[in-house]
């Protein structure tokens, strides 16, 4: 077998490998929660057969849009992950590099903190100053971190590290200052913040598909920076432009998941890395893959959160923290040895 059939042979196996594993993570965070549905109950109700009407709106009002939002919050963050990853040039890069959860947080804890949510806003005020809270934050983090005509990658991670700690202050003093809202703010941290039915799938759904839309665009220019920037603008490619178009694109999609969900961690670490090293470090691969991996990750951790200790829901933030710390831990780990190893 030649080269290019067999390495189009093996990119099909992964992709369906990976539909695969997606359908299966679907029909397990539909079926499994408090109450079990069985799989002819499930089918019954897209087959519009005879089947319980608590079934029915369990399945059509709660656990389908639930399940919609987690995948595409998966989505947002394994393939945001693997975007800046590749534009920062560091395996250890997540889509929160840059202040989206610091800012996102700010937002939220802000409005919990004013009681935004009994305005005219509603429940939509504490999404809505989440993502408010996120945009400014990248804004501010570009702003700080451009230098003439450029922008750095090293600057920007330090004025990303710099805001981030700064809103994370006025985020924990928020806080204390309202004792009557830390357990919701405290749960909204952890990945609890998911609110239920179809208008926040409609509502972050453009941004989402739009950032994510433009990062799947945008493989071969993700793999042409991997020659750093100087060999990248003599080939041909307008660099600082194209990372600006990489920063609001995969900071839109993080910050559009973030504002419904909560912050949730390692997802857009843990899933590029793994997709790494199945395949390899091709972009144009790397970012899809990176998207159905982060789906399926959270959205088997949101299942697990809904279940060990049903009829409590955990944020599904503890679950992927728990998976996600000692796989950083070992990536870490390995980016030392090969630090130390270099003559």
């Amino acid at each position: 077998m030649s080269r290019p059939n067999f390495l189009m042979k093996r990119s099909l196996q992964i992709y369906l490998t990976s539909f695969g594993i997606l359908t299966v993570t679907i029909v397990l965070s539909v079926v499994v929660g408090a109450v079990f549905i069985p799989l002819d109950e499930m089918f019954s109700v897209f087959l519009d057969t005879s089947t319980t009407e608590a079934f029915s709106a369990i399945l059509l009002k709660v656990r389908i849009p639930h399940m919609v939002l987690i995948l595409l919050t998966g989505s947002a963050l394994g393939g945001s992950g693997a975007a800046y990853q590749g534009l920062f040039r560091n395996p250890l890069a997540d889509p929160y590099l840059i202040g989206v959860a610091s800012g996102a947080s700010l937002g939220a804890v802000f409005a919990m903190s004013t009681q935004l949510p009994n305005s005219a806003l509603g429940f939509y005020a504490i999404p809505v100053a989440a993502f408010i809270g996120s945009v400014v934050t990248v804004f501010l983090v570009y702003s700080l971190a451009r230098v003439g005509k450029t922008v750095p990658a090293t600057t920007m991670i330090l004025a990303g590290v710099a805001v981030s700690s700064f809103a994370t202050s006025l985020t924990s003093f928020l806080m204390l200052r309202s004792s009557g809202e830390l357990h919701r703010a405290v749960s909204w941290l952890m990945g609890g913040g998911t609110m239920g039915g179809w208008d926040p799938v409609l509502a972050s759904l453009p941004y989402i598909l739009i950032g994510l839309g433009v990062l799947l665009a945008s493989g071969h220019a993700l793999n042409v920076l991997q020659f750093g920037d100087e060999q990248a603008h003599n080939l041909g490619l307008h660099v600082e432009r194209t990372k600006l178009l990489l920063i609001l694109s995969a900071s839109l999609a993080t910050a559009a998941a973030v504002s419904f969900s909560g912050v949730i961690g390692f997802v857009g670490l843990i899933v590029p890395h793994v997709v790494r090293i199945l395949w390899g470090a091709d972009y144009r691969h790397m970012i899809p893959l990176s998207i159905l991996g982060g789906a399926s990750m959270l959205l088997a951790a949101d299942a697990l959160a809904r279940t060990v200790l049903a009829p409590q829901v955990l944020p599904v933030g503890i679950i992927t923290a728990l998976a996600g710390a000692p796989f950083f831990l070992w990536l870490l780990r390995g980016v030392r040895n090969q630090v130390f190893a270099q003559p």
